[in-house]
């Protein structure tokens, strides 16, 4: 399934040294961020110093953000993933007497004031995913009817009380021709035939020598 994906929203991570305190995500029915030093707006910035209560600190434009940068704070831009590098004066923009940076989908912001440092990233959180494909329709067809069929599949396999007595009989006609084989091969198949009577030894009364002892 193909998607597209645009620069729809504000990304925005707090640390304190390196650990992470918080993090928000801002989509596009916020075309404005608005930060203070306490949670009575949408992105609390603790320890910044802020020119004011209510302080703009990003807006949508055509070609992503317009990020307004506290006055106390330095700011560091990394492009395509490369090492932060500070921000110099002249790459920074004014309006009425605000700094800002343009952040791009391809930019990534830190705005660091003490310990504290403000990532800011574009979001993908408006990505809407484009119409399926006639091919991919075709394989969620497949694995819908094999995943259906599995339980029909488990019913038919499961043993019934008719087909294990069938098996049982099976086992048991297989033990009785192993055996039988068995004692043919041992010679002992054939039926024993009663000794004729004239063939038994005499039990009648026997006259031992004389020089045999009995003990």
């Amino acid at each position: 399934m193909r998607t597209e994906v645009k620069n729809e929203g504000l990304f925005c991570e707090l640390y304190w040294g390196t650990t992470l305190n918080e993090a928000w995500s801002f989509g596009p029915e916020h075309p404005q961020v608005i930060a203070a030093p306490d949670e009575t707006v949408p992105l609390p910035l603790y320890g910044f110093t802020l020119p004011e209560e209510r302080f703009l600190f990003a807006e949508r434009t055509e070609h992503g953000y317009r990020v307004f940068i506290p006055p106390a704070a330095r700011v560091e831009r990394s492009k395509r993933g490369d090492a932060f590098r500070a921000v110099p004066d002249s790459e920074l923009q004014r309006t009425g007497g605000r700094a800002w940076v343009e952040l791009t989908q391809e930019d990534r912001l830190r705005i660091s004031e003490g310990e504290l440092a403000l990532l800011v990233a574009p979001s993908v959180a408006g990505k809407r995913a484009a119409s399926l494909r006639l091919r991919d329709l075709g394989w969620l067809a497949m694995v819908s009817v094999l995943f259906l069929s599995l339980p029909v599949g488990f019913l038919l396999a499961w043993p019934t009380p008719e087909k294990m007595a069938e098996s049982n009989a099976r086992a048991i006609q297989a033990a009785r021709e192993l055996e039988q084989a068995e004692r043919k091969r041992l010679g002992v198949d054939s039926p024993a035939h009663p000794i004729p009577q004239d063939s038994r030894p005499d039990a009648g009364v026997k006259t031992l020598p004389a020089n045999l002892g009995i003990h």
